[in-house]
């Protein structure tokens, strides 16, 4: 049921240099190679950078856990479970205990949070599990994103949304998360300072992918289940859409905020839409592509291929495929790690993949 619209994985990161990032040559002339594996008790459909040494992995109902690794040291750090008492979190009327599904993971500004959708709850005051064939009349019940402390590791908070939320994204300044609801066709605004949804915005057939603009005060959403991004103005939310090809759904803008950059699920290739021109550049990277990560330099994106097993790295400026590489059956998310310049790739079957990118 998941795999058929598997995951736009780690695709809401605008590139940001982070902090102790180690010296090297432009993104765009390294190669990659694999470093390490993590296996054990997960299924990640996602993996996230923190841009702090953490990368998260979100394991889905099928493991009910994030699994959180120490990049510098590429170790396990931590498994937090997605058991929570959400009466205890401010909603009285879920009597209990219940859980969740990690589905993706964004972090605050401040290196302080991240914050991690559940594509469905489980437990007292819960109905059947989301669909990924769905509309608004299809009766779902509204999810969970939980936040959780970077220094502690666990979940201290969890904001209501909408049914079958999929990516969530911070805005620059922090004051809000964006969580796009693929059920309920909309994009879910969460007010930090009030800890609640403070407003929903109609989007259209199965939003997914989330970027927001390090240069202007805009995010841009994929409708999966059309051809647009929409742009969303973060100061009056006002909508635009941008046409750019069949089926987007990953999102990735480069460090400047010109190229938006889209995985094309009904087509098969990776976009690159001019937002000064509306010019589209395409490239066919394998099957399936899905997820993507782009370096804090802007030179390189990296795209998993899920149906090809594959991992391709693409050079921004022309949109010319460097390299492509062995990963793992149905490979399904990406991120770059910046404080050790390293790709991660999320299988589905089981694992974590680590690729050095020198």
């Amino acid at each position: 049921m998941l795999v058929a619209a598997a995951g736009i994985a780690a695709a809401v990161a605008v590139a940001t240099a982070a902090p102790g990032e180690p010296s090297g040559p432009p993104s765009d002339r390294g190669r990659l190679t694999k470093r390490t594996s993590f296996g054990g008790d997960i299924s990640p459909k996602s993996v996230a950078a923190s841009g702090t040494g953490l990368v998260f992995a979100q394991n889905m109902m099928y493991r009910h856990s994030v699994t959180v690794y120490d990049a510098r040291r590429l170790r396990l750090r931590a498994t937090i479970p997605d058991t929570v008492r959400l009466s205890r979190l401010g909603y009285p009327q879920f009597p209990g205990t219940q859980r969740g599904a990690p589905v993706e993971a964004a972090f605050s500004p401040d290196g302080r949070y991240a914050y991690v959708t559940n594509y469905s709850m489980y437990g007292p005051g819960f109905g059947p599990e989301g669909s990924d064939v769905c509309s608004p009349a299809s009766g779902y019940d509204r999810s969970f994103v939980y936040r959780i402390r970077l220094d502690r590791l666990k979940i201290d908070a969890a904001y209501r949304v909408g049914a079958v939320p999929k990516v969530v994204a911070v805005t620059r300044d922090g004051r809000f998360v964006l969580v796009s609801n693929w059920c309920s066709y909309d994009l879910s605004v969460i007010s930090t300072a009030k800890g609640r949804q403070v407003r929903r915005i109609p989007i259209g057939a199965y939003p997914r992918g989330i970027v927001v603009s390090p240069t202007k005060h805009a995010a841009y959403v994929a409708v999966m289940g059309g051809t647009d991004v929409i742009r969303v103005d973060l100061r009056t939310w006002r909508t635009r859409p941008l046409t750019i090809g069949a089926g987007p759904r990953a999102l990735v803008l480069g460090p400047r905020g010109r190229y938006l950059f889209a995985t094309l699920n009904a087509e098969g290739n990776v976009a690159r839409l001019d937002l000064r021109t509306g010019a589209v550049r395409k490239v066919m990277t394998g099957r399936a592509p899905r997820s993507m990560a782009i370096a804090p330099d802007g030179r390189a994106l990296y795209v998993v291929n899920y149906e090809s097993g594959t991992v391709s790295k693409i050079r921004d400026s022309d949109m010319r495929v460097l390299q492509t590489v062995d990963a793992c059956h149905h490979p399904i998310g990406i991120t770059y790690e910046p404080v050790t310049r390293r790709v991660w790739v999320a299988c589905y079957g089981g694992a974590v993949l680590v690729f050095d990118d020198r």
